[in-house]
């Protein structure tokens, strides 16, 4: 599946829910189907800053040049929003990341019920993501 059909797929997912709570509360489904982060990558390295949580996200190079996202965090929403992001921009290339334009962040509506300190954390992570895409991306053309 690209990244838009995967935008595309959480769309059609959030318009069956009409109530913002019941989109919170898949929000933090969501994030509880996200596997437990390692410890020992819960370092000062991975964590974002600008988030009012705690978020960390590690990634490396899967054989395919793809990139291998691993992500946690210890607020539930938060939590669930880097699930959406894993969803969408896990195990892809380099160029496929960096050419993303996250158009479901505004499509489900999630930016408009975001506190400006949440927002400013989701755009801290997708950052985060770019670097690390940037960093491959050079990486694999050295």
């Amino acid at each position: 599946m690209t990244i838009n059909e995967t935008q595309d797929e959480i769309i059609d997912e959030f318009e069956g829910l009409t109530d913002w709570m019941d989109r919170y509360a898949y929000i933090i489904d969501l994030g509880n189907t996200l596997e437990e982060l390692p410890e020992k990558e819960k370092t000062p390295q991975n964590l974002i800053e600008g988030c009012q949580s705690r978020v960390w996200i590690s990634a490396s190079k899967n054989e395919d040049g793809t990139i291998h996202f691993e992500a946690d965090s210890d607020a539930l929403i938060v939590k669930g929003i880097v699930a959406l992001l894993m969803r969408v921009l896990n195990d892809r290339t380099p160029d496929e990341i960096l050419g993303a334009d996250l158009y479901f962040v505004d499509k489900i509506g999630l930016k408009e019920h975001l506190s400006p300190t949440r927002s400013n954390g989701l755009v801290a992570m997708v950052k985060q993501i770019h670097n690390y895409a940037v960093a491959f991306k050079m990486i694999g053309q050295s």
